[in-house]
């Protein structure tokens, strides 16, 4: 005779900090608050239940993960049981070739400052 276990909803800040997805906890509540997280395609606060099935979406670092829920876990655990714990449908990372090749501003080089627009009017006779 098999006992199932009850299925228990989880807080998902508290889901993507003990799956590995986060850091620390208060950086996934912060990722949650600034609309980071999304599940199930609405944007989630950090006291959201998360339940198997569900599709979590979370962009840091300028992409975005796309894990699917296979099991709760409020605790931290280990790099193993953590992959257990989800599927991870994200798109590859872009190569790094891709990532260097990008323009850098440098800085000031941007807008003029309020200053440098008094002077250019200055110099138009405005």
């Amino acid at each position: 005779m098999s006992q199932e276990l009850p299925i228990t909803p989880v807080r998902v800040d508290a889901w993507i900090w003990s799956v590995r997805l986060a850091k620390t906890r208060s950086a996934a509540g912060a990722a949650c608050r600034a609309g980071h997280v999304r599940v199930n395609g609405e944007r989630a606060k950090p006291a959201q239940p998360v339940k198997p099935g569900d599709e979590v979406r979370l962009r840091q670092e300028g992409r975005e993960r796309i894990v699917v829920v296979t099991r709760t876990v409020a605790k931290r655990v280990g790099a193993v049981v953590a992959a257990e714990c989800l599927i991870d449908k994200s798109p590859p990372p872009p190569p790094r070739e891709l990532l260097a090749a990008l323009p850098v501003r440098d800085r000031g080089a941007g807008r003029p400052t309020k200053r440098e627009r008094r002077e250019t009017d200055r110099l138009k006779g405005f």
